[in-house]
């Protein structure tokens, strides 16, 4: 039994320090969805493809709002959030996890730059991000999305580490193109 749990403690361990593979694959249509977020403290449904409308979103799912990485990630993608308005892209934050406080998260670690959407298991389960160590959990994925609803990029990794710099080289790379 020892060597069993031994087992399966190594194997979520891997999974956790490896980046995982996301789902949908870049060329794929992203799935519109509509969920309640929250931008500023202030409650709102936001829709993809509304967003969509506007130019590239970056859609980014985290496993739970108020944990450690989550958090840190949050403050990098507000601090890079003005980068991305001036490249005309919309960044919203999905996660499956404290749902109910998305309203506080937005306000206090998105810094009021970014909205966050709360996403029930199908959304979770639609994009094909589920914590394997927690089903009602999405992993750490995030989405460009090019306004056709193309997707341009999808870039999986528990660490937040890079998930910033690996959004914003692709929506650089989509608006080099649109010139």
């Amino acid at each position: 039994m020892q060597r069993l749990l031994t087992g399966l403690a190594l194997c979520a361990a891997l999974v956790a320090s490896s980046p995982a593979l996301a789902a949908l694959k870049v060329g794929d249509k992203a799935p519109d969805f509509t969920a309640p977020a929250a931008l500023a403290g202030k409650d709102f449904s936001f829709t993809l493809s509304k967003a969509l409308k506007k130019g590239p979103v970056v859609l980014y799912f985290f496993p739970a709002a108020y944990t450690s990485g989550c958090t840190a990630e949050a403050h990098e993608f507000a601090e890079a959030t003005p980068q991305f308005e001036k490249l005309g892209a919309t960044v919203i934050g999905v996660t499956g996890g404290n749902v109910d406080r998305i309203k506080d998260f937005s306000k206090e670690h998105c810094r009021d730059k970014f909205a966050v959407a709360a996403a029930n298991a199908d959304l979770i389960k639609t994009y094909d991000v589920v914590l394997p160590m927690k089903d009602n959990l999405s992993n750490r994925t995030s989405y460009v999305i090019a306004p056709g609803g193309k997707i341009l990029l999808a870039y999986s990794d528990l660490n937040f580490q890079g998930h910033v710099t690996q959004t914003m080289e692709a929506v650089k790379a989509y608006k080099g193109r649109k010139k």
